[in-house]
């Protein structure tokens, strides 16, 4: 039986099929493909690397496993999150406050021109929009959306993509920073140190706290925004940008596949199943707007985000 969602206020009936089985919700797989990932701070790896000129691709130091933090991640899909929300006509809700100290003038109010609105305006008179319902962040009410850390490991077998984890390789770049000034003649500076995490294949696991079809809708449809526009500096994963690092290919994993069927969609020995093809086109053709309409719904009747 497919799961029961909480459609109020809403003017919108769920109608999946019965004969699906195995529902992902109220979890949902975000499939990731990255060349490179440099999220700062971001990464706790589980052992020390050895140095490069004692470098060996079959010693266990060099099998370097960890956890990338939420963080990143979470404010990346929450950028996709509120494009969707202004692209679609309405305003997100602004994460920060309004009497902070910002180094630049006018910029809380250059945000509000630019497509948000006042951080908890939306509660005022309402219960509050559809990114302060997802992401919480104040008035002591936890977002209903579970962001996970993203385990990864160099080691395919144990890699577990039904837990929300990924297959990459876990490196410490060290550099020197050189001067530009002509006169200099590229004079080093000082050296710098970053962890990045390359060639990440798997899947960042979210779980939400109450099932609502504009949630879902929500999250998907910024998912694939971020996909579309995965070039965009503003929308890169992590930071160290400028040398292409966080150029995300992303998708939702279909809700509608059962756990074996996601295990088989990164199993290279494996392709698609017949099955597997029918729901991608059920999703596609009918399903996935069950839970883009009450997302449109909601955008236009949010007090707050319109």
């Amino acid at each position: 039986m497919p799961p029961e969602f909480d459609t109020e206020p809403l003017d919108h009936e769920m109608s999946l099929p019965d004969d699906i089985e195995g529902l992902t919700l109220p979890g949902l797989y975000v499939g990731l493909e990255i060349p490179l990932l440099a999220p700062g701070d971001g990464i706790v790896t589980d052992r020390h690397h050895a140095s490069a000129d004692r470098y060996e691709a079959d010693d266990p130091q060099n099998q370097i496993g960890g956890m990338v933090s939420p963080f990143p991640l979470s404010g990346w899909l929450r950028h996709g999150c509120e494009r969707v929300i202004q692209v679609a006509g309405g305003t997100a809700c602004h994460p920060g406050e309004a009497n902070a100290d910002y180094m630049l003038e006018d910029v809380y109010e250059r945000d509000l021109d630019a497509g948000y609105h006042e951080k908890g305006s939306c509660v005022d008179d309402d219960a509050g929009c559809v990114l302060y319902d997802l992401f919480g962040g104040f008035n002591d009410r936890a977002g209903r959306l579970v962001r996970r850390p993203l385990r990864f490991s160099p080691i395919r077998r144990q890699v577990d993509v039904l837990q929300g984890e990924a297959e990459a390789h876990y490196r410490q770049l060290n550099t020197q920073v050189r001067s530009r000034n002509a006169e200099d003649d590229g004079q080093p500076l000082r050296m710098a140190s970053r962890d990045v995490v390359g060639n990440l294949v798997g899947t960042w696991k979210l779980s939400l706290r109450e099932l609502k079809p504009e949630y879902v809708g929500l999250l998907v449809e910024a998912v694939d925004y971020l996909d579309a526009h995965s070039d965009e500096f503003e929308l890169q994963l992590g930071g160290a940008r400028n040398f292409g690092a966080g150029m995300a290919e992303a998708r939702v994993i279909n809700p509608l596949y059962t756990d074996a069927e996601i295990k088989r969609v990164y199993n290279r020995a494996q392709d698609a199943t017949s099955g597997m093809t029918w729901k991608d086109d059920l999703w596609r053709e009918s399903v996935r707007q069950q839970f883009v309409k009450p997302l449109q719904e909601r955008v236009n009747g949010d007090t707050g985000a319109t």
